[in-house]
């Protein structure tokens, strides 16, 4: 489908398929025993997944951040202030190893975007906490994060994206049992 505006005009049949059609295609065709249907829902998720991701590292550059940093730095900005949280707690949002989580750390407090205080509860943790620097910079980043991520589904219509949602939901919450 092409958005003209917000009104939907449909693709000539030849541009209406994508590369995991052609997967698809390809599979039918080489092991017509197989069944390759699911690959329709995760092949299309992994290449979306990718897309995304290639573009948001792309537009991050500009505010001089990586994806996993804008990650670290929205999960602190997220919990509110003080904006402060243990590398543990910041793991556990970020999916980070420990090694990874020390290492983006020192690169965001190197820049001046958190600094790390001892935890007054066990002194040998560290806590990080967002810089004002730090807040004006995500705040940024995370709205033209947002307003990106509305323009890649301005294609669907708010009922679609609220079906979408949910089923990707599911998905995820499959997966995670």
């Amino acid at each position: 489908m092409k958005i003209s505006g917000m009104i939907e005009e449909p693709l000539p049949p030849d541009l209406d398929k994508d590369v995991v059609d052609q997967l698809l295609d390809d599979w039918r065709r080489e092991r017509p025993d197989l069944d390759a249907s699911a690959m329709a829902v995760v092949g299309r998720l992994l290449h979306v997944g990718a897309l995304v991701q290639t573009g948001a590292d792309q537009r991050l550059r500009g505010h001089g951040i990586s994806y996993t940093e804008l990650d670290v730095l929205a999960t602190l900005r997220r919990s509110g202030a003080p904006y402060r949280l243990s590398p543990t707690a910041l793991r556990r949002s970020v999916l980070l190893t420990s090694g990874a989580m020390t290492a983006c750390l020192n690169r965001l407090e190197q820049r001046g975007l958190i600094r790390r205080s001892p935890d007054a509860a066990d002194r040998r943790s560290l806590m990080a906490t967002l810089t004002a620097e730090g807040v004006h910079l995500i705040d940024d980043a995370v709205a033209a994060h947002f307003a990106e991520a509305a323009r890649m589904i301005v294609g669907l219509a708010p009922a679609e994206r609220t079906e979408l949602a949910h089923l990707l939901r599911k998905v995820r919450l499959q997966l995670e049992t």
